[in-house]
């Protein structure tokens, strides 16, 4: 298997498919801005208002806004109403509640968003003046009230918006399916439903750049998919719409597909899963990119008497260099050298291929009492003190510092083709392969399967449960050895 070698330091970001992007694609988010979108603003707005002033008069003679929060007032509402107005838009935008009908009728999730800034507003009052002293009646009367007036102004709105036949434009739909099942697809969907087929593609060719290129050049409203392959969907083409700002719609008859995320709904009679866009297409890759290189930063320097520590006990009890450094395959099938503090003899990659036979699995090479590690390397390999030097590689750009793990050239040849779909994303330092079970995982199929899951769902959130769960497990030593 012949692998190149990629220069990470100038495009490895870029090159994940979680931060690709095309020219004009946020115009495709406007496409929310329609007469339902503004009319849902426009009647949130007026609620939090009637809920601002309402507490406002019932708690005014007694209980009146904090002179210390009063910047300004503009039509007659002072500026927190203003600040706590944007802040509570963004957030429904966020979620969904202006874009998609389905989600504009969610009220219990327009509530549950509310009580959420709310509590942020709380919070970010006592860090601007913890002296301050917010009404507790004022606070509770407009919380409360907000969320009463919200939901009541949505059902109106959502009632005269349908009862007028606003906003009924039809929805222009590419539809991929089998070459059998697109004719009959096509004919259901417009017949139940107010969309239009713009274009149409066989299943398997959904991730061909034809097809994508015909999708950009079409302009869709959302794709509908059905019997897509079966491990190629969502790394694949829905990453590719992604950051082209295009909903992704799916028939559940792809059931490898059930468990990845989406919105349960039924269009045109058929039970679908909506796979949104972003609402910030590539902005929380970028942040995600600036995170891994502040923490490798400042874990780097923290980590330097540690560093010593570990480098004298190599030294001290077993001859030879003090870091291991072996070729890995990374991004795009790119190869780079990763750094470990070496945990065995020397020529323990001589010694490799007569231990081969006895481990239990031909992908990864792991024993559990391998005769090749050193006194020290024991340790360093239980507590996972060995991959620190692999903070240097996510700050060279060639790592992250959550994502599936690389792996050397040894175990990628010997790949399945459906594995090297874990290669579109920048490999981590731990990731949920490590999480859920590391070496203990005896199936490689089912840690490529955890590594797809994760480039499926991925989030900051996600991320940042990854490492908390890391931490946890490198201080109980599970599964490592």
């Amino acid at each position: 298997m012949k692998l190149k070698t990629v220069r990470y330091q100038n495009n490895a970001s870029s090159s994940d498919i979680r931060a690709t992007g095309r020219a004009g694609a946020q115009i495709q988010y406007l496409r929310w801005l329609s007469v339902r979108s503004c009319s849902l603003i426009l009647s949130d707005v007026v609620a939090l208002a009637m809920a601002w002033r309402f507490a406002r008069s019932l708690n005014h003679f007694y209980s009146p806004i904090p002179e210390g929060l009063l910047w300004w007032v503009w039509l007659d509402l002072p500026s927190p109403f203003w600040i706590f107005t944007l802040v509570t838009l963004l957030t429904f935008s966020y979620f969904g509640l202006y874009r998609h009908a389905h989600r504009t009728k969610n009220y219990a999730k327009a509530g549950q968003l509310v009580s959420r800034v709310y509590i942020l507003f709380l919070v970010c009052t006592y860090f601007y003046d913890p002296h301050l002293d917010l009404p507790r009646s004022l606070f509770f009367t407009a919380w409360a009230s907000s969320i009463v007036l919200i939901v009541i102004s949505r059902i109106v709105a959502n009632v005269l918006l349908f009862q007028f036949d606003i906003d009924r434009k039809p929805i222009s739909v590419f539809l991929v399916a089998n070459a059998n099942r697109l004719r009959s697809l096509s004919q259901l969907l417009e017949k139940r439903s107010h969309c239009r087929i713009i274009g149409v593609a066989i299943a398997t060719t959904a991730n061909s750049a034809i097809t994508f290129d015909s999708i950009l050049k079409l302009n869709p409203d959302e794709v509908l998919a059905e019997s897509l392959p079966n491990v190629e969907l969502a790394s694949s083409l829905f990453w590719r719409l992604r950051s082209a700002g295009i909903p992704l719609r799916l028939l559940p008859s792809s059931r490898e597909m059930t468990y990845r995320r989406g919105i349960p709904e039924v269009f045109s009679t058929l039970p679908t899963l909506r796979v949104e866009s972003s609402f910030f297409p590539g902005w929380d890759y970028r942040i995600k990119r600036a995170l891994d290189i502040v923490i490798a930063g400042i874990g780097s320097v923290f980590c330097i008497p540690l560093f010593i520590v570990i480098a004298i006990a190599i030294k001290s009890t077993s001859p030879g260099p003090i870091f291991f450094r072996q070729e890995r395959v990374g991004l795009h099938g790119g190869v780079f050298h990763v750094w470990k503090f070496r945990t065995m003899v020397t020529n323990a990659p001589q010694l490799q291929q007569a231990l081969e036979i006895q481990s239990k699995n031909d992908v990864l090479f792991k024993l559990h009492n391998d005769p090749r590690i050193i006194p020290v390397g024991h340790f360093l390999r239980k507590t996972s003190l060995d991959e620190l030097p692999q903070l240097f590689n996510v700050l060279l750009g060639q790592m992250s510092l959550v994502g599936p793990r690389p792996l050397p050239i040894r175990d990628i040849a010997r790949f399945e083709p459906w594995h090297h779909i874990r290669h579109q994303v920048l490999p981590g330092i731990t990731g949920l392969w490590q999480i859920s079970g590391r070496s203990d995982i005896d199936d490689f199929d089912d840690a490529a399967r955890l590594d797809l899951h994760y480039i499926d769902n991925w989030s900051l959130n996600l991320d940042l449960e990854i490492l908390l769960e890391t931490i946890k497990i490198v201080c109980l030593g599970k599964g490592a050895y």
